[in-house]
């Protein structure tokens, strides 16, 4: 590990982290530990991260982490935020225009394709020392007590650190080999369409029934109905497109949670719905159809050993109706990075419990409120204007959040508290300072 100057970085001995898997939740862990002067191995399966995929948001509560880390601008040049959403109810009538902020609380969004994204933040955990490589398939994780380490299989081989961080997103491997619970992950009863093109090339630009997205240079509309909604934006002065489809769907997720879609069969999804609808859908050369999953809230995050702990949608999957998702996971490997600093190495498992106290409560209230908003879109389709309104929530407890300054702010009376009265999983017991509010 090459020696660099951080910020933030510590005087003791540096704390050796493994974090299992390159997707946002590793990815902030990874950058967050580095500028905290911890050494970091980041293991990813796949052979490499292409810039593909379609669209992601990042709230200003992930947004000031950005900007801390000095990636604001490089990531303002990928943002397509959207003035507003304008919210129909299926048959095409105007429901609600949310104006949707830019900066909010003081901070940025962040809004765009995830590859682009993905790729600078990847370029930045090199950049300050971070020890990434693909094509590493982990197959064991093992913790030796007698020596405080813990570790992974990778080919056959160990690699060891003080602390092992699985952040391989909500088809984890480590629920089982970490924690000792079974993959117990079910059909959420709901799947999402999705697709992202290029708008002239698909024939957005001469449709009458489309081309005012691509006139407008941008723009976001939503149509929503009974178990189904429907979103729709373009980005890049009009060139790219992206559209999803939420609906019902219980089929079995075991072979797989993501397959190639039908457009046909989205189409049954909108049939009788605002023209627009099928003739955005069918301009999609292909789709994929991704199964939404959940798992009941774990107990702990955290191993029998206390050296292995599983950060982002490995421990806490989120519905797209929460836009938080990722958000959370960047949350979660800031404020672990963070912890384990206050910590030190001599400390390790302290410091896991600590952070998995100050994270619980906060990161199931947000998943709620994913479910909650679904439900809200998923009306009769015969929602009006008049009617309660609809609208994506921002509230200040979720985006006024600083998960650094958080975690700073409480790892003393958490520890305290911890160190009084004896370790309890935080499904039992909510340390009241940790309680979201």
């Amino acid at each position: 590990m090459p020696s660099i100057s951080c910020p933030s970085q510590v005087e003791s001995s540096p704390i050796d982290l493994i974090v299992v898997g390159c997707g946002f939740a590793g990815l902030a862990c990874a950058i967050e530990s580095r500028r905290k002067g911890h050494n970091v191995i980041l293991l990813e399966k796949r052979t490499s991260v292409e810039s593909l995929g379609d669209v992601i948001s990042f709230a200003p509560n992930t947004g000031r982490l950005f900007e801390k880390w000095g990636l604001g601008e490089q990531l303002m040049e990928v943002n397509t935020q959207h003035p507003h959403m304008t919210l129909h109810n299926c048959y095409g009538e105007i429901i609600n225009v949310q104006p949707l902020p830019q900066s909010l609380y003081g901070c940025n969004s962040y809004n765009g394709r995830r590859g682009e994204i993905h790729q600078i933040l990847l370029k930045y955990a090199k950049k300050i020392g971070a020890d990434i490589r693909f094509s590493q398939d982990v197959t064991g994780y093992w913790e030796d007590g007698e020596r405080n380490k813990a570790g992974v299989v990778v080919d056959g081989q160990r690699i060891e650190a003080d602390v092992v961080v699985a952040a391989d997103g909500a088809r984890s491997r480590a629920r089982k080999l970490a924690l000792g619970c079974e993959d117990d992950a079910k059909p959420s009863g709901y799947a999402v369409y999705r697709a992202w093109f290029n708008s002239k090339e698909q024939g957005i630009d001469k449709d009458p029934l489309t081309d005012f997205f691509y006139k407008e240079g941008g723009d976001f509309h939503g149509w929503i109905g009974k178990d189904v909604h429907m979103l729709a934006m373009s980005f890049k002065s009009g060139d790219e497109f992206c559209w999803v489809l939420t609906h019902r769907d219980d089929n079995d997720i075991e072979e797989s949670w993501s397959f190639p879609g039908k457009i046909s069969d989205v189409l049954s999804c909108v049939e009788g719905w605002d023209p627009r609808c099928r003739a955005i859908i069918e301009k999609a050369p292909s789709c994929v159809d991704w199964k939404l999953v959940y798992r009941d809230p774990s107990p702990t995050w955290i191993s029998s050993g206390g050296r292995v702990v599983v950060i982002g949608d490995a421990a806490h999957p989120f519905l797209p109706t929460s836009i938080q998702g990722a958000s959370q996971g960047v949350e979660d490997g800031v404020a672990l990075a963070t912890v384990l600093k206050r910590a030190g190495k001599k400390n390790v498992p302290l410091g896991l419990q600590v952070f998995e106290h100050i994270r619980y409560d906060r990161v199931r209230r947000a998943q709620q409120q994913g479910i909650s908003t679904r439900d809200k879109l998923h009306k009769s389709p015969d929602a009006r204007a008049e009617d309660e309104e609809v609208s994506l929530p921002f509230p200040e407890w979720l985006l006024n959040f600083d998960a650094e300054r958080n975690a700073n702010d409480l790892y003393e009376v958490v520890k305290a508290y911890i160190l009084t009265e004896g370790y309890k999983r935080p499904s039992e017991l909510i340390i009241p300072c940790c309680r979201s509010v």
